[in-house]
């Protein structure tokens, strides 16, 4: 593994807590070095960070007023 994907790991916070929480991936890190991309997108789909879920949530939200203001009518 390079100075270069250590480095990211330990500054990417959801990168480094995934790799804590899923360590067979640096099996994988070893091997290749362009995994780190696969990693990314892996932790973010764990951790609902994805573009999608950000758009639901907003969505809930939104709903969540509506619906509190419905009822103070």
């Amino acid at each position: 593994m390079s100075e270069e994907i250590i480095y990211i790991i330990k500054n990417n916070e959801i990168i480094n807590r995934f790799l804590r929480e899923e360590s067979y991936h640096y099996k994988y890190l070893y091997r290749d070095n362009n995994y780190i991309k696969e990693i990314e997108r892996l932790a973010r789909m764990k951790y609902k960070l994805t573009i999608i879920d950000k758009m639901e949530n907003f969505k809930n939200t939104i709903n969540l007023i509506n619906t509190f203001m419905s009822v103070i009518e």
